[in-house]
């Protein structure tokens, strides 16, 4: 009964996305699109992977992390807490899915010059190393603002000399990190850190290790571009542009002479999986065995729950080839060669509206910002302002692949907002905004974003796919904050005034 709960809100998450895309075949494009049949089925394999996976999650992994937080607390030492975030952050962003996805995307569309690999060792890294410096933050007591301040000054300044090549990636790159895995935990870790500190407060200091997991990626991809395009040659025609190579959707079923060489690429998608979660496993079985010195409980649960999460994984990204992509790039491609541009715009605010309101990261975490907050917070009113602000965003982004400006002036001037705002918003709800940028985009939102801007640099004529083609993930990250701090400079300004009316009277 639990899997089939599981199973209901996977199918929950996706039905937002079917029903866009349903709406604008029927009634605007009017069309039935190529491999429709196909389409379904990998919606389909898509739902029952995240299924399992959260299942996997549930039996395995949450309970494990959350009894090594405990403990490793109860112990005292700063040390052991950081290297335990440090590592917790690492596994847990090494398998990601949607980073998974991104990556894949990268290599291809870059022609090798992007190391899929290579790309989420260095967001795991960072996010790694910043999960370590949030849990300094939250035993210090520093105010979070001043490592956002210094943090988004950096990413300016670093987005100004990055090429141009590897901007909008190293932004989507941030925005994945914080998704289906790594939200739970790094969240429940702060909060825990912040309940069990004397002084502390839960809602100024137990979020914001989401929001600088987001922020460090965009640093070090940018820094991996300078790198890696230095005098490299990428003038020309974009790779893949105007045929529709950047997006590898070949769902051809083997025949029976290929049958072999299929069941090996499948093992060999499983083991390449399993390496996925390998990380995982290894930080749980050091810090269990190793330095706590205790037996895993109900061990054979566990084994089932990982064995879940390896076989969930593989689903998810076999249901992305068959389904999501080619849904993003489709419709992109229909859009475009119908004249439709206002639709475009239309399609990207729906669908960033409707998937961003079930996003179950997002739920979570209004959820505990009301509790922190004591009522003052409506998680309602918190998912609908971070639903506009996602959607807003995507459509942003959508006009900037649309007009072909540079994604360099979007970005700063994206994040000189968000700058701003961050002086000007209470420091209450500064590290609350800040992490709900990063929880926006769901597991299965990434990837149809990403085919979506993929597929309209790929069938723009003079768009290059990576340079336009990424880019979207980003904006979507940064207006939810936006929208959240305006919100709550807006309420804050309301207060201050209903007070002075009220001395003025008195």
């Amino acid at each position: 009964m639990n899997f089939l709960h599981t199973l209901g809100h996977a199918a929950r998450n996706l039905a937002p996305i079917v029903i866009v895309v349903v709406v604008f075949q029927m009634f605007v494009l009017q069309t039935v699109p190529e491999g429709v049949l196909s389409m379904a089925i990998g919606l389909v394999i898509v739902v029952f992977g995240v299924a399992l996976f959260l299942q996997g999650l549930e039996m395995g992994i949450f309970p494990i992390g959350k009894n090594l937080s405990n403990a490793l607390a109860r112990r005292g030492s700063l040390i052991l807490l950081m290297a335990f975030g440090f590592t917790l952050g690492f596994a847990t962003v090494i398998a990601e899915p949607a980073l998974i996805a991104v990556a894949e995307q990268a290599e291809t569309i870059s022609e090798g010059h992007i190391q899929g690999f290579i790309l989420r060792l260095i967001v795991a890294l960072s996010v790694g190393a910043v999960v370590a410096l949030g849990i300094l933050r939250t035993v210090l007591g520093h105010p979070l603002h001043w490592y956002i301040l210094t943090g988004y000054v950096l990413v300016v300044l670093v987005t100004f000399f990055a090429p141009e090549e590897i901007v909008g990636l190293a932004y989507d790159s941030g925005g994945v990190t914080t998704n289906i895995v790594t939200v739970p935990l790094v969240a429940a870790l702060g909060l825990g850190l912040a309940a069990s500190l004397a002084g502390r407060n839960p809602l100024r200091d137990g979020f914001g290790l989401v929001a600088l997991a987001v922020m460090v990626p965009m640093i070090t991809v940018q820094l991996y571009g300078i790198v890696v395009f230095a005098g490299a040659d990428i003038d020309g025609p974009a790779p893949g542009a105007g045929d529709g190579a950047a997006m590898d959707t070949d769902t051809d079923l083997p025949g029976a002479g290929e049958e072999r060489h299929f069941l090996s690429a499948m093992g060999m998608d499983l083991l390449l999986m399993l390496r996925d979660v390998a990380p995982i496993i290894g930080v749980i079985v050091v810090f269990q065995y190793f330095v706590l010195r205790k037996h895993i409980p109900y061990l054979p649960r566990v084994l089932f729950g990982f064995a879940l999460v390896v076989f969930g994984l593989y689903a998810f990204v076999v249901g992305l080839k068959l389904g999501l992509f080619p849904i993003g790039e489709s419709m992109a491609e229909q859009l475009i060669a119908n004249d439709r541009f206002v639709w475009v715009y239309l399609f990207a605010f729906a669908i960033g509206f409707a998937t961003t309101m079930a996003e179950p990261a997002l739920i979570a975490i209004g959820q505990k910002a009301e509790e922190a907050a004591k009522g003052s917070l409506k998680g309602s009113a918190i998912r609908i302002l971070v639903a506009l602000g996602v959607a807003v965003g995507i459509t942003i982004g959508v006009h900037r692949i649309l007009s072909g400006d540079s994604i360099h002036l979007y970005i700063m001037a994206g994040y000189v907002l968000v700058i701003v705002l961050t002086i000007l918003a209470p420091k209450d709800i500064v590290a609350l905004a800040f992490d709900l940028g990063g929880v926006t985009t769901s597991e299965v939102t990434v990837p149809l974003v990403t085919a979506l801007g993929i597929g309209l640099a790929t069938h723009l004529e003079g768009r290059n796919v990576l340079i336009d083609g990424f880019g979207l993930i980003a904006f979507a990250s940064i207006f939810p904050i936006v929208t959240v701090m305006l919100y709550a400079i807006a309420v804050d300004l309301y207060e201050r005034l209903i007070r002075k009316d009220r001395r003025d009277t008195a």
